[in-house]
């Protein structure tokens, strides 16, 4: 029978994220779980079913959706490709449940006789077979509604519960009138690395650690190959394009610059170079080699499993041709001059902004996207973007969507330290990775309410933080003054509290000599090439190594938002752990966040995840030294000395 409105109601899908706009994000074999309240008038059983495909498709994909409770159903699906699907949920009277568990209940009542009952159960039978596509399906249904139309009551009601009629019922179910949810919400569907990676920052110039000369481009191996032994598989360059002259900084950011000083490489751009491209973001910095230089340590780079990320930072030197060329892409004075970046009180006399809102914004918000295509097409897929926040929205999803849709491996990590609603809608926009304010959360309650919010609510659904210790822009004070230890807790936290983070060079060797107040470094390397010994005595790069190795080992650390904090007595012990969706892998961290003194606390695992009772002993082993302990139930006590153990990675296992 045709009906003509729809047959439920469907509210309160999830997730969806503000009421659709915008996608949610996934990574290739990780599963979308959608909810949403299912029900309809009267007494008649509703089924559901949850429904995805990729976008440009035709055919839907589906898995039936269970009730959990109060009308609340819940299905799962996983995605493959790396793409766009889009998903929706479908209900629909299941008519033939609500009559079978009608004779069944008039049946055990008593209620004879049940002979219209039978007929009407044998037509809902027999029109199954009729939008049966199998043949043998459709005999089998026929010879069954038969069985249901002649049979006693005992007999019918005992095959009406068959398993085979069952599922043929459910195969060729009568959906006229079903209630589909619409428009169908988006899922951008990301490679692995989107969601779990380790970043290694460096600038190609310093990669030899000589002070009174820059590296080129083919002295980066080395650098490359060290930070792979340190486990990381994402090598992050600063701006390896041509460096301005006019107003360029020296040391320390002095407005005076000498002879030798190298520049701010974020003061992109310098058409006196005689650079192939122009001198702009399309070029590399002469001092560091040419492209074929770049190509040949990006495809040296993938050989050994790593990714180089490029830094697209949006900015221009008073040199770059865009000056020249494009006058009207920048903010003019009222004095006809160009006006420089600012952000009181710091100054960048040798950066121009541009004006993505100036009259011919089409033009310039293409040119922009054209740099990403020409490095993609180079072999980059990866992009950290510099000040995102500072730019229109509508920009964003332009360049990303634009780029993505010929290059949907590509991902974009949002360096965006400012207002959260921001930081959000950038994640929303299209952003793949996010920073975060982890650099500046250090105590426990901080930790615990910030990491809730990225990992136990909607964010989870679209926001991938990036976990950051240092930046080549912020040395924080706990680093300054905590020592050794304090960079061995940020590293724990960094690498274990999310499945993506990344460290700034010279994090493994302790460098923490700042601007006095100020979260910034003394002599930074922005301004000048820098002197190391990347082997210097006191460096952490052994741990560093073993953290890694412990998370590409244990998969519980490789997910983003199966993070849980649990009770630990001591104000500066914090206790957390991450699980694998089969349980299969328990992880349980326990860090001492106080860099200069011993703590002690009890702390309360939670043995239910593990299927544990009180009392009942089981083998703890300290991952990141090789430690084994025995403890018993829920309640046990732990020790951390930040000099010599600063935190437990702890895996659990049951003895037989």
């Amino acid at each position: 029978m045709l009906r003509t409105f729809p047959s439920a109601v469907i509210e309160n899908l999830q997730p969806l994220i503000d009421g659709g706009r915008y996608p949610v994000k996934r990574v290739t074999g990780e599963d979308l779980i959608v909810e949403a309240d299912i029900f309809k008038e009267g007494h008649d059983v509703v089924a559901a079913a949850l429904k995805w495909r990729m976008v440009g498709e035709t055919r839907w994909h589906e898995t039936p959706m269970k009730l959990i409770v109060n009308d609340r159903w819940r299905g799962a699906c996983t995605f493959y490709e790396n793409a766009i699907y889009e998903y929706t949920v479908e209900a629909w009277i299941d008519a033939f449940t609500s009559w079978q568990h009608e004779f069944s209940t008039k049946f055990k009542a008593g209620v004879f006789p049940l002979r219209s009952e039978a007929l009407e159960g044998a037509a809902l039978i027999e029109e199954a077979a009729e939008r049966s596509r199998d043949p043998h399906d459709a005999k089998r249904l026929c010879e069954i509604a038969e069985a249901v139309r002649t049979k006693a009551p005992a007999e019918v009601d005992t095959l009406i519960h068959s398993g085979e009629l069952e599922v043929l019922m459910a195969t060729y179910p009568d959906r006229a009138g079903a209630t589909q949810w619409a428009p169908p919400p988006h899922v951008v569907v990301d490679r692995l690395r989107a969601r779990t990676a380790a970043w290694y920052e460096f600038f190609p110039r310093s990669a030899e650690g000589k002070g009174d000369r820059g590296s080129k481009l083919r002295d980066c191996l080395p650098r490359i190959e060290d930070a792979k032994a340190m486990g990381f598989n994402v090598i992050y360059f600063p701006p390896i394009h041509p460096i301005g002259t006019t107003n360029r900084k020296g040391r320390n950011n002095s407005v005076n610059s000498g002879p030798d000083d190298p520049g701010v490489p974020y003061a992109i751009g310098n058409r006196h170079l005689g650079c192939p491209n122009g001198g702009g973001h399309k070029d590399i910095d002469p001092a560091l080699g040419a492209l074929e230089d770049f190509t040949w340590l990006e495809e040296e780079t993938r050989k050994l499993g790593l990714e180089i990320a490029l830094d697209f930072a949006i900015n221009c030197s008073p040199d770059h041709p865009y000056v020249a060329e494009h006058p009207e892409w920048f903010y003019e004075r009222p004095d006809g001059t160009i006006k420089f970046a600012e952000n009181p009180p710091k100054k960048y006399e040798d950066i121009y902004p541009l004006n993505f809102r100036c009259a011919n914004w089409l033009e310039l918000w293409a040119e922009m996207k054209s740099i990403i295509l020409f490095w993609v097409e180079l072999g980059v897929r990866i992009f950290r973007v510099d000040n995102p926040h500072t730019k229109p929205m509508p920009f964003w999803e332009y360049l990303i969507s634009g780029v993505r849709d010929e290059f949907p491996d590509t991902i974009f990590l949002s360096e965006a330290f400012t207002r959260p609603k921001m930081m959000k809608a950038l994640a929303k926009a299209g952003f793949n990775q996010s920073y975060t304010y982890f650099t500046w959360r250090h105590y426990k309650h901080e930790l615990i309410e910030y990491f809730t919010e990225l990992t136990q609510t909607e964010m989870r659904e679209y926001f991938r933080g990036n976990l950051w210790p240092n930046t080549p822009d912020i040395l924080p004070p706990i680093l300054q003054n905590g020592g050794r230890p304090a960079f061995m807790i940020r590293v724990v936290l960094a690498a274990t509290l999310s499945s993506l983070y990344g460290i700034y060079s010279g994090f493994e060797l302790c460098e923490n000599a700042g601007l006095p107040g100020r979260e910034e470094y003394l002599d930074s390397e922005k301004y000048q090439f820098k002197e190391r010994d990347w082997d210097a005595p006191g460096n952490i790069k052994d741990f560093v190594a073993r953290l890694n190795r412990i998370r590409r080992e244990n998969r519980a650390l490789q997910f983003y938002d199966n993070l849980r904090f649990y009770n630990a007595d001591n104000g500066a012990i914090l206790f957390y752990g991450k699980t694998t969706p089969s349980g299969d892998n328990i992880i349980f961290v326990v860090v001492n966040l106080d860099p200069y003194r011993r703590q002690y606390s009890m702390i309360d695992l939670p043995i239910e995840l593990f299927g544990y009772n009180e009392g009942q002993p089981y083998e703890v082993h300290d991952l990141l030294d090789d430690s084994r302990y025995t403890w018993y139930g829920r309640r046990n006590y732990v020790e951390l000395d930040p000099f010599t153990r600063p935190a437990h990675l702890l895996r659990i296992r049951r003895f037989d």
